[in-house]
């Protein structure tokens, strides 16, 4: 820093210019020192406020660390717990499959066991009436009385008869009645014997069924015109 020092002259209008110039010293000293003050008071601020800037970041960093602490802390729990539901939904959708996987199995073996033996009742129903056929042939071969004949063949009939109406089997009623597309097939048209038999079946040359009321055989009739 720059030094003045008083000027003092010994004679005349010189002391008039010392003092002159001793007072502009001392006020430009004060100057000086009121800036160096200044300066220092700055110098002092611009410290404290370093200190509490500093004191503020370590704050908020410890602040952001325990936070940050706390955040992936809760994330680890909030991941396991979802980890955990992932695992247990891969599990059910595993043990659905392998379900699904056993039940179509075990339907296509049933299907295919239930094609191979869907008459099997049935057979076995008939069976019977082929071992009276059976014995019906052997009549026919050792007898000529055609009146125990009629009545074996009547019987072995009837036998038939009532085994596929057990079963469900049921023959369609179509003399009379009105042509249907749906349940006839008209083999021929002839002459109506009557108006009231035109449109409608005169005779059946061979007969319509119904398994369980579901129609399994159109009737092939003969139509009045």
């Amino acid at each position: 820093m720059e030094s003045f020092k008083p000027f003092c002259p010994k004679k005349g209008i010189g002391k008039i210019i010392a003092l002159i110039i001793n007072t502009m010293f001392f006020k430009k000293k004060k100057i000086m020192d009121n800036n160096t003050n200044a300066v220092n008071e700055n110098a002092d601020n611009m410290a404290q406020n370093e200190e509490m800037d500093e004191t503020l970041s370590n704050f908020l960093n410890a602040d952001d660390s325990r936070n940050g602490g706390e955040l992936s802390e809760s994330n680890d729990e909030e991941t396991e717990k979802l980890q955990a539901e992932i695992a247990e939904l891969k599990d059910k959708h595993l043990r659905l499959i392998a379900e699904f996987d056993n039940f179509r199995r075990r339907t296509a073996k049933e299907r295919l066991e239930l094609q191979l033996t869907a008459g099997r009742d049935i057979i076995q129903s008939l069976l019977v009436v082929m071992d009276d056929m059976d014995r019906a042939a052997k009549q026919l071969e050792n007898t000529t009385d055609l009146t125990i004949l009629k009545e074996g063949i009547s019987l072995v009939f009837n036998k038939l008869r009532n085994i596929m109406q057990q079963k469900g089997l049921k023959v369609m009623e179509a003399v009379n009645q009105e042509f249907n597309p749906d349940l006839h097939e008209a083999i021929t048209e002839i002459p109506a014997p009557s108006n009231k038999m035109v449109g409608k079946i005169i005779d059946v040359v061979e007969p319509g069924y119904y398994l369980n009321d579901k129609l399994i055989r159109h009737a092939k009739v003969v139509v009045g015109k």
